[in-house]
C-alpha cells in the first residue's frame, strides 16, 4: 500500500531518498572539483530534484543554513545561470528553480570560467609584451637579459595562440555547437 502525505501526494520511498541524496553528493563533489562551493552543490543537487519552484524559506528548512548564506548560495547559482528565479512568487516571496538540462548548465558553468581565464590572462599577456619587447630591443640591455626576454615572449606567443584557440572553442560552446 503506498503511504500518502497530508497533500494527497505519495511519499517518497526511502531507498529513493538515499539514490537520490548519492546523486545529490556526486552534484556537489563535482561542482566543488571545478571550485564552486561543496554546500552550494548540494543546494543545486536538492533543487535539481525539485519539481517545484522553492523560496528561499524552503532551500533554507533543507539545507540548515543561515539566511545570509543562503542569499549568497542562491546568488551565485543564479550567476552561474544554475538557477533561475521566477517572475511569479509565493506569498510575496521569490521562486527558484534549477536548470535540469546538464548540457545547458554545463555550456554555461564553463563558458563563464574559461572566458574569465582568457580574460584575466590575455589581458596580463598582452599587458606585457609590449614592456618585455622594448627590454628586449633596448641598446642597454645585456645579451644574456635580451635572450631572457626573448624566451619569455616566445612562451607568452605561444600563450597567446593558445587563448586564441580557447576563444574560438567557448565562442562555438557558448553558440551551442559542441551540443548537437
Amino acid at each position: 500500500m503506498k503511504r500518502m502525505t497530508t497533500q494527497g501526494q505519495e511519499e517518497p520511498s526511502q531507498r529513493r531518498i538515499e539514490l537520490r541524496a548519492q546523486v545529490i553528493e556526486a552534484i556537489a563533489q563535482t561542482m566543488d572539483l571545478y571550485g564552486a562551493n561543496h554546500s552550494f552543490g548540494k543546494l543545486y543537487g536538492f533543487m535539481f530534484f525539485e519539481d517545484k519552484p522553492m523560496t528561499l524559506e524552503d532551500m533554507k528548512d533543507y539545507m540548515n543554513m543561515s539566511k545570509s548564506n543562503m542569499s549568497y548560495a542562491i546568488r551565485s547559482l543564479l550567476d552561474s545561470r544554475m538557477v533561475t528565479k521566477l517572475e511569479e512568487k509565493k506569498d510575496r516571496k521569490d521562486q527558484y528553480v534549477a536548470e535540469t538540462d546538464f548540457f545547458q548548465t554545463f555550456r554555461v558553468f564553463f563558458t563563464m570560467k574559461l572566458q574569465r581565464e582568457i580574460d584575466v590572462m590575455l589581458g596580463a599577456i598582452n599587458q606585457v609584451i609590449p614592456e618585455l619587447s622594448e627590454i628586449a630591443l633596448a641598446e642597454d640591455t645585456s645579451d644574456a637579459e635580451r635572450q631572457e626576454c626573448l624566451r619569455d615572449l616566445h612562451k607568452l606567443r605561444h600563450g597567446v595562440n593558445y587563448y586564441t584557440w580557447l576563444q574560438k572553442f567557448v565562442n562555438r560552446l557558448r553558440d551551442g555547437e559542441y551540443l548537437d
